[in-house]
């Protein structure tokens, strides 16, 4: 297997692929976001009583398995297809050994990328090395799910023909029954962490008023509930406001998809959300200088329940949740809300959204792009009225 060294240095790699397509403020008022009034009356999306949706637990436990593994960039390989058998192929290795040793699981969960790794180069290039959910990708996971009659979830790059020219980080939920339950877009892109590169992945947050008309407010922050508790998936990082809402919406165990992620972020949303966590790395060589590996599964009180000691091997760690008792009399987190209304009601982001919601040829093609664009927008940047 090659070194995916290449394929996870993210700056460096995004960096030096740069092309000089970055999007003016004239192309950003071009776009036209889709009125939220659009949407007629607001659905019920946090009960008043503390209670939240679920279905009947088929079982008074469940078992949690973390599948942490290497993967190749599809840009290594001499053709698409050629890569995405190959790391397809591993994903299956991964699963068999997970279903056959050890506690049969009733959750398998993947990290961000295992299909498709991550390729340096430009939107163009890029739009090549993803996937589409549900796919021939899908099917053939969807065997390991019914086999081994258990939940498989995973994350991966994706297109889709509703958002032509638009990079999509999808987290896909496959059913018992092999078929795809549920897609979690990422909610939203963690900002100013590289010093000269945005991530130009579009999220929610990226199109939401077009994401809300078409599919609805109750997705922006979905929960599946299924017979084995209530389930929500993100790629998200650093970010309490978006796992705070998902604890509203009664999710219990809250599934991370994330890569180079801080131990600390996880085991803080578990202890301050009261749900059950797993945060999912992909394994790459310690000499990368990445926060690779290492991943883990946290209880609600923020423990660490199970923790991969690798960073560069594939590993399967798990941890046996005991749902009817967490979920018995539960209700969801008491937050300070109506003390800090005020502040939170005068609060304005920095950058607005919908920021990504243009015409393709608009769309910034790289890291550096989408950087540019966004100092340009950035509300911290404007003049002093």
């Amino acid at each position: 297997m090659k070194s995916i060294l290449t394929m996870i240095a993210l700056a460096a790699a995004i960096s030096a692929c740069s092309t000089n397509h970055t999007s003016s403020n004239d192309e950003v008022a071009k776009s036209e976001p889709v009125a939220s009034s659009t949407i007629d009356t607001m659905p019920v999306l946090v009960r008043p009583d503390g209670s939240y949706p679920v279905h009947p637990l088929a079982k008074d436990e469940v078992v949690v398995k973390v599948i942490q593994s290497t993967t190749n960039s599809l840009s290594e390989f001499a053709s698409v297809e050629a890569g995405l058998d190959h790391n397809l192929s591993h994903m299956e290795a991964l699963a068999r050994q997970a279903c056959s040793t050890g506690s049969k699981p009733d959750f398998l969960l993947y990290h961000e990328f295992p299909l498709t790794g991550y390729s340096p180069g430009g939107r163009t290039e890029n739009l090549k090395y993803t996937v589409q959910i549900p796919g021939p990708e899908t099917d053939r996971l969807g065997d390991i799910a019914k086999s081994c009659d258990t939940y498989l979830i995973f994350g991966s790059y994706a297109t889709d023909p509703d958002w032509p020219g638009h990079i999509l980080s999808l987290n896909a939920v496959i059913g018992r029954d092999g078929q795809v339950a549920k897609v979690f877009w990422k909610s939203r892109n963690i900002k100013r962490i590289y010093p000269d590169i945005e991530i130009t992945t579009t999220t929610i947050e990226a199109v939401r008023d077009k994401y809300r008309a078409m599919y609805g407010p109750e997705e922006e922050f979905p929960v599946l509930q299924t017979e084995y508790g209530n389930i929500a998936v993100s790629t998200v990082q650093a970010d309490p406001f978006i796992f705070a809402a998902f604890a509203m919406r009664g999710t219990e165990i809250m599934v991370r998809t994330a890569t180079l992620f801080s131990e600390d972020d996880v085991t803080a949303m578990a202890r301050i959300n009261n749900f059950y966590s797993t945060m999912t790395n992909i394994a790459m060589p310690e000499s990368t200088g990445f926060k690779a590996g290492e991943s883990i599964i946290v209880g609600p009180k923020g423990q660490i329940l199970s923790k991969d000691p690798s960073v560069d091997q594939d590993g399967i760690i798990e941890a046996t949740i005991p749902i009817a008792s967490f979920r018995r009399n539960r209700k969801i987190p008491n937050y300070a809300y109506e003390m800090v209304k005020p502040v939170l009601d005068q609060y304005v982001q920095e950058f607005p959204l919908n920021h990504l919601d243009m015409p393709r040829e608009a769309l910034p093609e790289t890291g550096q792009d989408m950087k540019a664009m966004m100092e340009s927008i950035s509300r911290y940047n404007a003049p002093p009225e």
